[in-house]
C-alpha cells in the first residue's frame, strides 16, 4: 500500500500532536545528468515538526534531492515549495534567505580544514548574523555543548574521529536556529555504537528545537530510530511512502529485498 498524504503516518512512538501545516512540498520532480535520469517526477510532503527519512541503494538520488532543496542544484522540471515559497527562479540574493531557515549536514560532515571546531561552528554566525564577538562565542558554545563537544573548541577536524566531525557538523547546521534540518547520510561510515549516538543525538535535538527535517540513509535501523516516516527511492521515484512497520511488511518484490537487510 502506497501512502502520499504526510499526516497519515506520524504515529510513532517518538511522535507526538504534530500539526499538518506543509513545510516542503515537492512536486513532479525532475533531475538528470547527461543521458542518466537521476529523479523522475518526485512527489513528497513534509509537515511541520516531521522528520521523513528517504531511503534507497547507491546512487538513486537521494542526496541530489537534499542538494535540489537546498538549489546547490537545479531541477530541471517540477516544483519546490519550501513554506510555501516556490524555490524556481528566486535570485540568489532571495535564496540565500531562504537557506538561512535550513540547516544542513553533508555527508562527510564538510569542516573547513584550515578552521578549528570553534571557528567552524562560528562561521554561519560570522557570515550571516550581527552578533558580537562575545555573543558568538557563548553561542558557540552553547552549540557544542548541545552535541557533546564542549571540551574541544580548540581541535582541528584531523584531530577528531569521524564521528565527532559529525557532531560538529551537526552544531554547525544548528547555529543559525533553523526550523528545517537537512541530514545526508549522517550515520555513514560510523561504527554501530557511534551510529546509535548520532541517532540519539538527532532524537534529542530534534525535540529540543522541533525541527522539520528530511535525512537521507541506507542505514535501516537510523531510519526506524528517527523516522516519523520513510520514503523508499528506486530508480528515480518513489515506491513506498509509510511508517517503518508498513514498509517491512509490504508485499512489494522490491520493498521486501531491501528491507531483508534489516532482518
Amino acid at each position: 500500500m502506497k501512502h502520499s498524504i504526510a499526516e497519515d503516518n506520524l504515529d510513532n512512538s517518538h511522535t507526538a500532536d504534530i500539526p499538518s501545516e506543509p513545510v516542503l512540498v515537492l512536486r513532479g520532480v525532475h533531475k538528470s545528468f547527461g543521458t542518466q535520469h537521476v529523479l523522475d517526477g518526485i512527489n513528497l510532503t513534509v509537515v511541520r515538526g516531521e522528520t521523513l527519512t528517504v531511503l534507497g541503494r547507491s546512487g538513486t538520488g537521494k542526496s541530489v534531492l537534499l542538494k535540489l532543496i537546498i538549489a546547490l542544484e537545479n531541477m530541471d522540471a517540477g516544483s519546490i515549495c519550501i513554506q510555501g515559497q516556490e524555490i524556481a527562479g528566486l535570485g540568489l540574493n532571495e535564496m540565500n534567505r531562504l537557506r538561512i531557515k535550513m540547516g544542513f549536514l553533508f555527508q562527510c560532515a564538510a569542516l573547513y580544514d584550515s578552521l578549528t571546531v570553534e571557528q567552524n561552528v562560528a562561521f554561519p554566525l560570522e557570515r550571516h548574523t550581527k552578533m558580537s564577538k562575545s555573543e558568538r562565542s557563548d553561542r558557540v558554545k552553547e552549540l557544542l555543548s548541545s552535541v557533546g563537544m564542549e571540551h574541544d573548541l580548540n581541535k582541528m577536524p584531523s584531530d577528531i574521529s569521524g564521528g565527532m566531525q559529525k557532531r560538529v557538523g551537526l552544531a554547525r547546521a544548528l547555529a543559525l536556529q533553523p526550523e528545517i534540518l537537512l541530514l545526508d547520510e549522517p550515520t555513514a561510515g560510523l561504527d554501530p555504537i557511534t551510529s546509535g549516538e548520532i541517532d540519539d543525538l538527532v532524537l534529542k535535538l530534534q525535540k529540543e528545537h522541533a525541527l522539520t527535517s528530511i535525512v537521507v540513509t541506507h542505514d535501516l535501523h537510523s531510519a526506524r530510530t528517527i523516522a516519523n516516516r520513510l520514503a523508499l527511492l528506486e530508480k528515480g521515484k518513489v515506491v513506498m511512502e509509510g511508517s517503518f512497520e508498513e514498509l517491512a511488511e509490504s508485499n512489494d518484490d522490491f520493498v521486501r529485498e531491501f528491507f531483508k537487510r534489516d532482518s
